[in-house]
């Protein structure tokens, strides 16, 4: 019996799309179902094309937290992946699934991290910091944002004529790369 994962985005799912994709001929791994917290987002076009069901919940179901454990258990979700998932999780989220929540930042944690930093503000905190590095960073999720236990980093050079959108573009490609690799060794 695969293991199910459900997959949160509240953007244009490119990382959902690419572990999807990845998964395709791996009997070890399913992905029902995708939630979002946008009715308008990509991600629900993407999840159409791959024949993955997408819902949406409201940011106030979603804070709450038993509206949408309610809906996992109903698709029997053994894990959660956060790929592009702009709310923090609720408590009875994390506690119904324990060490089995994971997520992707765009930095190296603890840099450029916590409420606020996603997407263009981490690569723009980035360029203006004038570090030499960027990266990714894949952690488990935990009651406060951007802090769980790191499960894998990576890194990309930062160079001083980089500007936000090149660093984006390396910190993408970091993504795609190592993403789906680690969950399967995490989970496989």
């Amino acid at each position: 019996m695969p293991l199910k994962i459900a997959l949160f985005a509240s953007g244009s799912g490119s990382n959902a799309e690419n572990i999807i994709t990845h998964f395709a001929n791996d009997e070890k791994f399913a992905f029902p179902v995708i939630i979002s917290n946008k009715q308008d987002a990509f991600i629900h076009n993407r999840a159409k094309s791959l024949g993955v069901p997408s819902f949406t919940f409201s940011r106030e179901d979603f804070l709450k937290g038993e509206p949408v454990l309610d809906f996992l258990k109903k698709y029997e979700i053994d894990c959660i992946v956060l790929a592009g998932f702009l709310l923090k999780v609720p408590e009875v989220l994390i506690n119904a699934f324990p060490n089995k929540i994971i997520n992707i930042h765009p930095a190296l944690l603890p840099k450029c991290g916590g409420k606020g930093m996603y997407g263009h503000y981490v690569h723009e905190a980035v360029a203006a910091s004038g570090d030499t590095e960027s990266g990714i960073t894949i952690h488990y999720v935990n009651a406060h944002y951007d802090e769980g236990n790191i499960i894998f980093q990576a890194k990309c050079p930062v160079l001083p004529t980089d500007t936000p959108d090149t660093i984006a573009e390396k910190v993408h490609a970091l993504e795609y790369e190592h993403f789906p690799r680690v969950i399967g060794e995490i989970w496989g």
